[in-house]
C-alpha cells in the first residue's frame, strides 16, 4: 500500500473523530440525493442514498485528490460503475470543490448542464470515465490499474503511487464483461484496484433472487482477487475505512462486498424496489429528512460548516500533489524526454524506416500495419499492444517485446486472451488514464462483442487504435460466421470515431499517420488477403479521407473504392478505357476524414456534375450520401478460397464496369430527352 493519507492534514474545521459533523454531512449527501433527481422529475435516488457514508468515507479518509489540479497524473482513480447512481459523484464533486455549483445540481439531467444523467468523462469534475451501461466502468477500471501499475514499475513509485477505487452493482456483475475483466486482472495480479460491490439486492425487475443466487466471493476468489464480505457495515465509517484499507495493502485486486439497504434512512422506501430508480417525492424526502434530523421542507440544504469541511477536505491533496511535482520536475530535467513520452506523441520521423514497398507488391493490410505499430513503438516507449488471441493474425505483435505479467508489469506486449469485449474496455480505461497509448487487434467481425466499449471510446474521446484485420469476405474458407458484410457500416455510425479502411500498404502508413495524431479513437480496418500495392496511392493523402488516385482528361465517371476494392475500380476504369471510356479512380479510406474537408476539396474529388459509383465489399448503406450507385455485398458470405467468395458475389472488375456503362446510359437517356421535354 502507498504511504500517502488525507489524514495527513485533519480539516481545520473538525476532525474525522467529530461524529456530530460526520453525520450531518452524510445528510447532506443523502439530501442531495434526493433532491437533484425530484427537481429533474428523474434519476436514481436510492442507491445514492445508501452509499453516502461510503462515499464520505472515500473522499475524507482514504483518497488522494486535488480539486486545484483535478489532471494531476498521480491521483487516485475513482470509477462508478454504478453509474445510475451519478448523482453521489456530482455531490461529491461540489462538496469537495471540483467547481460544481449547487445550481449544477439543480440542473441534473437538464439541457446544457454537467450534470448528465450517468457519468460522462470529464476529469475536471472527478469524472474519470464515461459509465451506465452496467460492466463498462468494472472493466475501465482494470485498465486503470493495468496503467498504474505499468507506469510504477517504469519510473518507480515517486512518479506513479496511486490506487482505482470503484463502486459496483449487481447489475456490473452479471454482465458478462465484468468477468471477463475481472478473470484478466487476477491473472496479472493487479493489486492497487480496490472495488466496492453495492450488494443492495435490488434491481429494476425486483429483488435479484429472481435471477441471481451466485456466490461472488467464491466466483472472484477463484479469478485471484482478495474477497471480504463485510455484511452490515454500511452506516460504519470506522469499518468501512478499515476494510478500504486492508484491500489497499492487499497484493491482489479487491472486491468488498458490502450490505447496503436502498434509500436508507427512508421510513418509505428503505430496501424497495421502486428506489432503484425516481420514487422519493415531497412526502417522502420529507420524511426521510426528518428520520435524519434535518430540515424536512429546505431544498438543496447544505449548511455552511459542512461545506467548509467539505473544501477543507478537498484541499488536503494540495501539498500531495505539489510533492509529485516537485519530484516530476526533477525527473524532467534529468530526463527532458519524459512528458513526450507520458503523453504518447510520436516524434517526428517514427515512421522512416516503413516502406518504401513496391508498386504491384501484394501485402495484407494487416501486415503493414504490424510493421507501422512496430515502427511506432520502437519510437515511442508508452505503446501498449496486444490482442484477443490473435495476436499474430491482427498484425499487434510486437517484435521482441516480452508478455506483460505479474512478474514483468512494464511489458508492452499484453495478450488479452478470447476477451474481445473486456479488451476493448480496458483499453478504454488505460486512454482514459493516460501515460499510455492503447492498440488492441482483433477480427473485424468480432468487433461485434466490442461495440460497448468502442461507442463509449468514441463518447470520452479516449485514444485508442482499435486494429480490425480480416474485413471482408476475403476471409474466404472459415465462411460466413467470419465475414463481416455489415461491420464496417455498423461502424461508420458511430459518432467521433473515426473508420479507416486503406486501399493498400502506402495507405496503411498514412492511416497510422492519421491515428498517431487524432485526441480521439480510430479504427483501422484491414485486409487478411494481399493486396496491390497501386501506383499512385499516397499516405499522406489519407488523412483528408478521400483524394483522387487517377482522373484522365474528360472524365466521364468516377469510381470510388474503399479498402481492397480500390483495385477493383483500377482495373475496372482500365477496361473502360478500353471500351473508350475514361474514368477518375477516387481512393476513399475515411468517410469521417474526408467529411470534414471542405465543401470545395469535397466536390474536387468527387463532382456532383459527374455519374459515381462506389465499391466496397459490404452492405452499401450510407453510400449514397457520396455517390450515384454503389455495388456491395447484401447478403452473408460463403464458404470457399476468398478469391472465389470476393468474385462469386460480385466483387470483380466486370461488375464494376457493367454498372458504371449502366449508369453513364442511364444519364445520356436523360440529358437525350431533356430538349424535348423542353420543347414540351
Amino acid at each position: 500500500m502507498n504511504s500517502r493519507s488525507l489524514l495527513q492534514d485533519p480539516p481545520a474545521s473538525g476532525t474525522i473523530g467529530d461524529p456530530g459533523l460526520e453525520q450531518r454531512a452524510i445528510s447532506v449527501i443523502r439530501g442531495l440525493a434526493m433532491d437533484a433527481p425530484h427537481a429533474a422529475r428523474s434519476g436514481h435516488q436510492g442507491t445514492a442514498m445508501a452509499l453516502a457514508p461510503l462515499a464520505h468515507v472515500l473522499w475524507s479518509r482514504i483518497m488522494a485528490y486535488d480539486p486545484a489540479a483535478p489532471d494531476w497524473p498521480d491521483r487516485d482513480r475513482f470509477v462508478l460503475s454504478a453509474g445510475h447512481a451519478s448523482i453521489l459523484l456530482y455531490t461529491m464533486a461540489y462538496l469537495c470543490g471540483y467547481g460544481l455549483t449547487l445550481d449544477d445540481l439543480r440542473a441534473f439531467r437538464q439541457w446544457g448542464s454537467r450534470t448528465p444523467g450517468h457519468p460522462e468523462a470529464e476529469p475536471a469534475i472527478g469524472v474519470e470515465v464515461t459509465t451506465g451501461p452496467l460492466g463498462q466502468g468494472f472493466a475501465n477500471a482494470v485498465g486503470m490499474g493495468l496503467a498504474e501499475r505499468w507506469l510504477r514499475s517504469r519510473y518507480g513509485p515517486g512518479l506513479c503511487d496511486h490506487h482505482t477505487f470503484v463502486i459496483c452493482s449487481d447489475g456490473d456483475l452479471a454482465e458478462g464483461v465484468s468477468h471477463e475483466a475481472a478473470s484478466l486482472a487476477g491473472h496479472l495480479g493487479l493489486s492497487r484496484l480496490v472495488y466496492v460491490y453495492d450488494d443492495n439486492r435490488v434491481s429494476i425487475d425486483g429483488e435479484t433472487d429472481l435471477w441471481l443466487s451466485d456466490d461472488p466471493a467464491a466466483r472472484f476468489a477463484s479469478y485471484g482477487w482478495h474477497t471480504e464480505t463485510l455484511g452490515e457495515v454500511a452506516e460504519n465509517l470506522d469499518a468501512l475505512e478499515a476494510a478500504l484499507r486492508r484491500a489497499m495493502a492487499s497484493e491482489a485486486p479487491s472486491l468488498l462486498i458490502l450490505r447496503s439497504h436502498i434509500a436508507h434512512p427512508s421510513p418509505d422506501l428503505t430496501d424497495a424496489p421502486a428506489a432503484h430508480g425516481y420514487a422519493l417525492m415531497d412526502q417522502e424526502i420529507a420524511r426521510a429528512k426528518a428520520a435524519m434530523g434535518v430540515p424536512p421542507e429546505e431544498r438543496f440544504w447544505v449548511p455552511d460548516d459542512v461545506l467548509t469541511y467539505y473544501r477543507e477536505i478537498g484541499r488536503r491533496g494540495t501539498r500531495l500533489r505539489q510533492d509529485w511535482e516537485r519530484r516530476w520536475g526533477e525527473a524532467v530535467r534529468r530526463e527532458p524526454g519524459l512528458p513526450d513520452a507520458w503523453a504518447a506523441r510520436a516524434p517526428e520521423g517514427w515512421d522512416a524506416a516503413v516502406g518504401p514497398w513496391e508498386v504491384g507488391a501484394s501485402v495484407a493490410t494487416r501486415a503493414a500495419s504490424g510493421a507501422c505499430l512496430n515502427a511506432a513503438a520502437s519510437a515511442m516507449d508508452h505503446v501498449l499492444a496486444g490482442g484477443a488471441d490473435l495476436t499474430g493474425n491482427t498484425g499487434t505483435k510486437l517484435a521482441g517485446s516480452d508478455a506483460l505479467s505479474r512478474e514483468v508489469c512494464d511489458a508492452r506486449q499484453v495478450f488479452y486472451g478470447v476477451r474481445e469485449h473486456a479488451m476493448g474496455s480496458i483499453m478504454v480505461g488505460i486512454a482514459r488514464h493516460g501515460g499510455l497509448l492503447p492498440v488492441g487487434g482483433t477480427f473485424l467481425v468480432f468487433s461485434d462483442y466490442m461495440r460497448p466499449a468502442v461507442r463509449l471510446a468514441a463518447l470520452s474521446r479516449a485514444r485508442v487504435v482499435f486494429c480490425w484485420s480480416h474485413d471482408s469476405l476475403g476471409v474466404g474458407e472459415d465462411g460466413p460466421t467470419h465475414q463481416p458484410v455489415e461491420h464496417v457500416a455498423s461502424l461508420r455510425a458511430i459518432p467521433e470515431l473515426a473508420v479507416i479502411r486503406p486501399a493498400d500498404a502506402p495507405e496503411t502508413l498514412g492511416a497510422w499517420r492519421v491515428a498517431l495524431g487524432l485526441d480521439g479513437p480510430t479504427a483501422l480496418v484491414l485486409t487478411r488477403q494481399g493486396t496491390p500495392v497501386l501506383e499512385g496511392t499516397d499516405a499522406e493523402s489519407v488523412r483528408r479521407g478521400a483524394y483522387v488516385l487517377s482522373e484522365p482528361t474528360g472524365a466521364e465517371i468516377t469510381l470510388v473504392g474503399s479498402g481492397s476494392e480500390v483495385a477493383l475500380c483500377v482495373s475496372a476504369a482500365e477496361q473502360l478505357r478500353a471500351d473508350g471510356t475514361a474514368a477518375a479512380v477516387v481512393s476513399m479510406p475515411s468517410w469521417e476524414l474526408f467529411a470534414a474537408q471542405t465543401a470545395a476539396y469535397r466536390e474536387s474529388v468527387i463532382p456532383a456534375g459527374r455519374p459515381s459509383v462506389a465499391v466496397e465489399a459490404g452492405v452499401t448503406q450510407g453510400w449514397e450520401r457520396w455517390v450515384d450507385r454503389a455495388l456491395g455485398v447484401e447478403r452473408f458470405g460463403a464458404s470457399a478460397p476468398g478469391a472465389v467468395v470476393l468474385a462469386e458475389l460480385g466483387m470483380n472488375p466486370g461488375r464494376v464496369v457493367a454498372a458504371a456503362k449502366e449508369l453513364l446510359n442511364d444519364v445520356r437517356g436523360v440529358a437525350a430527352a431533356a430538349p424535348e421535354a423542353a420543347c414540351e
